[in-house]
């Protein structure tokens, strides 16, 4: 038997630290359907079926994307997040986004420890309107998203970083940044909530949350060596791009609609104008490349729909459907753009998670100031284009306070992780690719690493 570490050891204690723990919490006592509407539950329970489908969705398109020694490696930390943050949440990640707050930044950790007191029964949050869906279903709808959200990190810090870092980095940027933000945003007494700032269902609180980490995990691991070497590297495998953009599509409905937390008229709007802007963004995204000289591409117009997605997120339950065209193809350019520049610069971020997720999401966020209505939603409000200049300018404050707070929080934990355990890999170990060095596994066998001179080379041969 190998030597165990402590680096080896820590994962495994915690985790049955935890399991050992959860064997002497009380169960709830008895399961109610008090004040439970079932129309209401049964979409809720969809819509979570759906947002839960975006993280394999995620896998598949950012595995398509990478070069093919990295495939799985990419595809693996984003579906490992449903692990992590899944235990986390229910030990006390739900507790720090909803539990009782304190002083609108957090919640209390012990509140909801162990999910005590997440009844099934109809219940609110603290100062917050009644449920027609059980606590216990809101929870489980509220922790997708906090699985998805740091799974969008990865696609910025692929092809370099240690798979045992980016474990780490789940669990700090879950407590330390995802935490807060949803508990400012979207707590009755979050401080953001109370500021008038509106994010319908993540554009602060996990798209530009995601985008920012994804920028400061860039900084922090800085370049890979193709990318130092400016070496064109092809996606692995297109058909996994478009089966990831469909996923991802399909679960953003859960997503979105089922933030209006009911099925009601809000979630059938905010259904359509998801699609819309998706729609929007894809062709937009496309068109402006052919402007560029270049020809239409699956990427092309992937890329964009995701985009357009990202950028409906904040303002689908308070814009109007016409509108989201308009939010979907002007994001998609203001990316699309920002790519461009992205990577005429010396970022090193693998596959563009800061000018898509990152600027999408604040783009979106800024549209929602101008654009939201009250005719689509009553207790949202009216935005500069309906002659209300105030709530513009809170969109603008919170969108100021969100960046700031997680590229600073995230770019800590980088930098601690790095100075408790290297959190790249070495140089022999990206040349091999992280599928083989970090789980022993090969996507294809196309690769040949040959020794010549004392020297290891790849060499790429057709299957």
């Amino acid at each position: 038997m190998k030597y165990i570490t402590i680096n080896r050891l820590i994962p495994f204690l915690i985790l049955a630290v935890v399991a050992c723990a959860a064997v002497f919490i009380p169960s709830i006592s008895n399961l109610k359907d008090a004040g439970v509407n079932s129309a209401d539950t049964g979409f809720i329970i969809v819509a979570t079926a759906l947002v839960f489908l975006m993280t394999p969705g995620l896998a598949f398109f950012y595995g398509g994307m990478v070069h093919r020694k990295n495939v799985i490696s990419t595809m693996i930390k984003s579906v490992v997040a449903a692990g992590v943050v899944s235990v986390l949440w229910i030990t006390v990640g739900y507790s720090l986004c909803f539990g009782e707050s304190i002083g609108g930044f957090i919640g209390n950790p012990l509140t909801h420890l162990f999910f005590k007191n997440v009844s099934s029964g109809a219940a609110s949050l603290q100062g917050g309107p009644a449920l027609t869906i059980p606590l216990l279903l809101f929870a489980m709808f509220q922790l997708m998203f906090a699985i998805i959200t740091p799974g969008l990190v990865v696609g910025a810090v692929a092809e370099r970083i240690k798979f045992s870092a980016y474990i780490l980095f789940i669990v700090l940027f879950s407590l330390f940044v995802y935490a807060p933000l949803a508990h400012w945003t979207w707590h009755p007494k979050g401080f953001l909530n109370l500021m008038g700032v509106l994010d319908f269902a993540g554009g602060t609180v996990v798209h530009i949350s995601a985008g920012c980490a994804a920028l400061a995990g860039a900084l922090v691991l800085k370049r890979r060596q193709s990318h130092l070497e400016n070496k064109e590297i092809p996606p692995a495998n297109i058909p996994y791009v478009l089966i990831g953009t469909g996923l991802l599509w399909f679960g953003w409905f859960g997503f979105n609609a089922g933030s209006a937390l009911g099925a009601n008229m809000l979630a059938v709007s905010a259904f359509a104008t998801t699609n819309t802007a998706a729609a929007s963004a894809g062709l937009s995204w496309m068109f402006f490349d052919v402007l560029k000289g270049k020809k239409p591409s699956v990427l092309g117009f992937c890329i964009g729909a995701i985009v357009g997605l990202v950028a409906i997120t904040p303002g689908a339950g308070f814009v109007a459907i016409p509108q989201s065209i308009f939010i979907g193809f002007i994001a998609a350019i203001i990316s699309n753009i920002a790519v461009h520049y992205k990577s005429k610069s010396s970022l090193d971020d693998t596959l563009d998670v800061f000018p898509c997720h990152g600027i999408g999401g604040m783009v979106g966020m800024i549209l929602t100031g101008v654009f939201a209505t009250k005719t689509v939603n009553a207790a949202g409000a009216d935005g500069l284009f309906y002659g209300n200049p105030a709530f513009f300018f809170i969109q603008l404050k919170g969108l100021a306070i969100v960046v700031a707070y997680s590229f600073t929080v995230s770019f800590a934990i980088f930098k601690f992780i790095n100075f408790i355990l290297p959190i790249r890999v070495t140089k022999q170990d990206e040349l091999l690719g992280l599928d083989v060095t970090q789980h022993n596994e090969n996507y294809t066998q196309g690769t040949l690493l040959v020794k010549t001179d004392g020297v290891l080379k790849e060499t790429l041969v057709e299957n």
